[in-house]
């Protein structure tokens, strides 16, 4: 378990996902640089965390709902948490106050663009869920994905390669963060897509690595 001074961004384990290195520069040297895309991120977000909860006979809605979970050391903020009514009585769910029934929490984000190709929206998303599970003692069978490119959502299972993959990516990023260490870049294409392109330049550093200048460089220093 972890303590409160412990926790860290949910949002960092898609940075992992992504890459190790964006992850060490964003959450280790405090680093961040705006693209287009980080813009319409941004805005993304702002329009749905600035609606009201809605209800309906059979949904209720909450925006901006605080999530945690000490067992693995995070905490962030969902965009939106549905609350389905649990019409079946095979199917777990939770009490809420002053409403009738049971209730099954549903995590939806919101993601500008399309899916992504290494899942790693998914597993923001699995992490979301699992935080809601420990919160609630309930078990999440899945969730969806929101993309401002398709209008649609993307419906998520959390199955246990998911679970799996998340919870192995949540301690990999507690022990990259307790080594403050960035690791080294290399350049691959989905660099152009990052907001630290220019911050990272894994071109000029791969470069380097290969003629050796990084074993130079470090048999200088005192």
């Amino acid at each position: 378990m972890y303590s409160e001074d412990q926790l860290v961004m949910i949002s960092a384990l898609q940075h992992l996902a992504f890459c190790e290195r964006q992850c060490a520069l964003i959450h280790i040297e405090q680093q961040w640089a705006e693209n287009r895309l980080t813009v319409l991120g941004e805005h993304l977000h702002e329009k749905v965390h600035s609606g009201k909860s809605e209800s309906r006979s059979d949904i209720k809605v909450s925006r901006s709902l605080r999530l945690v979970s000490y067992r693995l050391g995070l905490v962030g903020q969902a965009d939106v948490v549905e609350f389905h009514l649990d019409r079946e009585e095979s199917r777990q769910g939770i009490r809420l106050e002053g409403l009738a029934g049971k209730w099954l929490p549903f995590p939806v984000e919101y993601k500008k663009g399309n899916p992504k190709k290494y899942r790693e929206d998914d597993v923001q998303l699995c992490a979301q869920a699992l935080c809601l599970e420990e919160q609630f003692n309930v078990h999440i069978p899945e969730g969806a994905l929101f993309y401002g490119e398709r209008r649609r959502r993307n419906f998520v299972k959390f199955d246990k390669l998911l679970r799996d993959r998340t919870e192995k990516l949540a301690e990999e990023l507690h022990s990259l963060i307790d080594s403050g260490i960035t690791p080294p870049a290399e350049y691959s294409p989905k660099c152009k897509n990052c907001s630290l392109l220019e911050i990272c330049n894994p071109k000029w550093s791969s470069a380097m690595k290969r003629k050796g200048y990084e074993r130079i460089l470090f048999s200088c220093e005192p």
